[in-house]
C-alpha cells in the first residue's frame, strides 16, 4: 500500500527549506493521501476533487508554515477537512463548525492521526449513499433537513440510513481495533 505512506522527514525539511525539487516530490508523493482523505470526508467525488486540488496548492504554497515535519499528515488532514466543510457550506449553506485549535504534544497528536486513520477508513468502507449521509451529517455538521433535502430523502428515512450508517462504523471500529496502515501499534516502549 505504497499510497497509504507519506513522504520523508528529509524531503519535507528540503521542501520546507525552499528546494523546489522537494517541494514537487512532496507535492505529488501526498497527493495519494489527500485524496484518500478528500474522498473519505466530502460528500461528493467532486467535491472530494476540488478539496484535494485546493489542500495540494495550499501544501505548495505554506510548506514552510508547517511546525514539525511529522505533522504533515494530521496538518494535510485538517486542510481538507476544511476544504470539504468550505464546498458544503457553499452548496447548502450554513455556518462552519468553530476551527478548534488546541495545541497537542508529539505523542497526542499521533494518537490522534492513528484514530483519524481508523475513522476514516471506516467511514470510506461504508457504501457511498450511506458514506455520502454520514460525512454530510457528522463531519460536516449539516443539518438533518438540508442533509435530507441535499439527497432527496424523507427525514424518517434520512434518519433511518444515518442509524445503518453510525452503527456499520461503530461495528467495523470495534470489530477491527486497528484499521491504519502497518496494521499494528507497537505498545512495547
Amino acid at each position: 500500500m505504497a499510497d497509504r505512506s507519506w513522504p520523508g522527514e528529509q524531503l519535507i525539511v528540503a521542501a520546507q527549506g525552499g528546494d523546489h525539487d522537494s517541494l514537487t516530490a512532496l507535492v505529488s508523493g501526498a497527493h495519494p493521501n489527500v485524496r484518500r482523505f478528500a474522498r473519505s470526508l466530502c460528500a461528493t467525488p467532486e467535491d472530494a476533487e476540488d478539496a484535494a486540488q485546493e489542500a495540494l496548492i495550499i501544501l505548495y504554497r505554506k510548506i514552510g508554515t508547517l511546525r514539525a515535519s511529522g505533522a504533515l499528515a494530521s496538518w494535510m488532514f485538517r486542510i481538507v477537512r476544511n476544504e470539504c466543510l468550505r464546498h458544503a457550506r457553499a452548496v447548502l449553506g450554513g455556518p462552519l463548525p468553530a476551527r478548534d485549535s488546541p495545541v497537542l504534544s508529539a505523542e497526542d497528536e499521533v494518537l490522534q492521526r492513528l484514530e483519524a486513520g481508523r475513522v476514516a477508513a471506516a467511514i470510506a468502507a461504508l457504501p457511498a449513499d450511506q458514506r455520502r449521509l454520514l460525512v454530510m451529517r457528522d463531519i460536516q455538521g449539516l443539518g438533518g433537513r438540508a442533509v435530507a433535502d441535499a439527497l432527496g430523502l424523507s427525514i424518517p428515512a434520512m434518519k433511518s440510513r444515518l442509524h445503518r450508517a453510525r452503527a456499520a462504523v461503530r461495528q467495523t471500529l470495534q470489530v477491527a481495533p486497528d484499521l491504519t496502515p502497518g496494521g499494528h501499534h507497537d505498545r512495547s516502549n
